[in-house]
């Protein structure tokens, strides 16, 4: 099914909705730019809603959007196999020093385009709600997880309000239980994950300060967000946790806290000492 999935979508178009159809329509027209759309961006490309984009998956005989994008994923892999050298997808016929180069662009591009993503007055509101928080809690799932530890690890050496809890079900009590006066950092390639649009929908109702770090402006997961920023990295379907989209998120972590350390500094350099001087006999 996977190497046939275009043929099959032709096969029974004739058994779609008229929204399935164009769905349907759209994807065979653009399907690697499918590839990198969230399944709010499709709906909008189609001008359809978001349980149209679904019903069609299911149409095919998919569990989800996500399996949707994994499939049309193999197939266009399979078909483009013979091109991928000489386009910026790796290819089983790279040489080692052509591996090397596309990862490299790979990197410098998510760099780039989450640098032009930038926006600056949204990303001082930002660091405003992270100022004046009684607490911060960086959630995430999945790989996301480890970019939200990290982003911890940074600010706990400088803001001693900063939490990070690793299991979704203590996530999920956490953020039932915050308030009005606190911030929920939320990290989430896709925008989709269940956990994570779980984690939102609960500090939604308490009144919490949402900010979503994430890849698409418009998915499940922003509507909850207060305040989004984004990554630029494209990751398919088959490259979750992919280094690249690692990479973008952990450039706008350290210009989060570099921000954060510049405006707040006197507090934030004393804070600096402490912790670092709390580790220093750990260190030979």
């Amino acid at each position: 099914m996977q190497r046939d999935f275009l043929v099959k979508m032709r096969t029974v178009y004739n058994q779609f909705t008229k929204a399935e159809k164009k769905v349907a329509d759209y994807i065979l027209q653009n399907p690697k730019e499918v590839l990198f759309m969230s399944i709010t961006d499709l709906a909008e490309a189609c001008h359809v809603g978001d349980t149209s984009v679904f019903r069609f998956c299911k149409s095919m005989d998919l569990k989800g959007y996500q399996e949707f994008k994994m499939v049309l994923s193999l197939s266009l892999n399979e078909g483009d196999q013979e091109n991928s050298r000489f386009s910026g997808n790796i290819s089983l016929n790279d040489t080692f020093g052509e591996l090397a180069q596309k990862v490299l662009n790979t990197n410098i591009q998510a760099l780039t385009e989450t640098y032009a993503l930038l926006n600056e007055a949204v990303f001082s509101q930002a660091i405003d709600s992270l100022h004046e928080a009684k607490r911060i809690v960086f959630f995430g799932v999945g790989a996301s997880i480890l970019t939200a530890l990290k982003a911890a690890n940074k600010f706990l050496r400088i803001e001693p309000k900063v939490y990070c809890i690793q299991d979704s079900h203590m996530q999920a009590m956490t953020a039932s239980t915050m308030k009005p006066d606190e911030v929920a950092v939320i990290f989430s390639y896709s925008g989709a994950t269940k956990d994570t649009i779980h984690v939102a929908q609960l500090a939604r109702k308490t009144g919490a300060k949402i900010i979503c770090v994430t890849r698409f402006s418009k998915s499940p997961l922003t509507s909850y967000a207060d305040l989004t920023l984004l990554s630029g990295a494209n990751e398919g379907p088959l490259q979750g946790g992919s280094t690249s989209g690692e990479i973008s998120q952990l450039f706008l972590i350290d210009l989060m806290y570099t921000e954060y350390y510049r405006r707040y500094f006197d507090v934030c350099s004393k804070n600096n000492e402490k912790t670092s001087r709390s580790v220093l006999e750990k260190i030979f």
